[in-house]
């Protein structure tokens, strides 16, 4: 049996420079994320969201990218989970992307806002029918009985609301503005690219290296 300590992989697939590297974050990251995708990488939108709850302690789950512009980064979810009661009492959060075929890591800090009700309509009317039924059916992070419960709650909604499910008011987008971003390239020998950047009122965004 293999063990843990002994798994080593060595980080030679690309480089991230000064040089070669966008001086806008939005665009470095608009970058990566197009040739993830075009790489056909298994879920290149999958990211980790980090929020922090009343007693301090953090918690991370896996959410889809849904959007991106200067304004920020969105996704879609329910008000009344775990992360959105969390979102509710402290704004502040962090987006993980991990592209794990290309070797690279972005992270993305920044507080938190609840989209618009029509962006968040538009978006959910985008969905599929049963995404929509889904989103009225579960009552996200409380504790049920069993799987069964999900299913009668699906079918008393579908039976409701036909072909035409509301959005429901406890479900819609949050984003994520950022004011801080890094991007790490794996390199050989444990000496990654490690690139920063932070927001400067002068002159937009100052980039800096890190030491990995």
């Amino acid at each position: 049996m293999t063990k843990i300590s002994d798994l080593r992989k060595s980080y030679e697939r690309a480089e991230l420079n000064e040089t070669a590297s966008q001086t806008d974050p939005l665009q470095q990251f608009d970058q990566w994320l197009h040739e993830a995708i075009a790489a056909e990488l298994p879920e290149p939108n999958a990211m980790t969201l980090a929020t922090v709850g009343s007693n301090l302690r953090p918690s991370t789950r896996v959410v889809l990218i849904k959007g991106y512009d200067e304004r920020g980064i969105v996704w879609f979810t329910n008000y009344e989970s775990r992360k959105g009661r969390q979102l509710a009492g402290n704004p502040f959060a962090a987006i993980q992307f991990h592209w794990v075929e290309l070797e690279r890591v972005v992270r993305i800090e920044g507080v938190v806002e609840k989209i618009s009700n029509a962006e968040s309509d538009t978006y959910f009317n985008s969905r599929p029918l049963d995404s929509r039924i889904g989103a009225w059916a579960s009552p996200q992070s409380q504790v049920i009985a069993n799987r069964g419960v999900l299913v009668a709650n699906a079918a008393r909604y579908a039976a409701q609301f036909l072909l035409q499910p509301p959005r429901p008011p406890h479900w819609g987008g949050y984003r994520l503005k950022p004011d801080g971003w890094e991007f790490w390239q794996g390199r050989k020998s444990r000496l990654h690219d490690r690139l920063r950047y932070s927001p400067d009122g002068a002159v937009g965004w100052v980039r800096e290296r890190l030491a990995p």
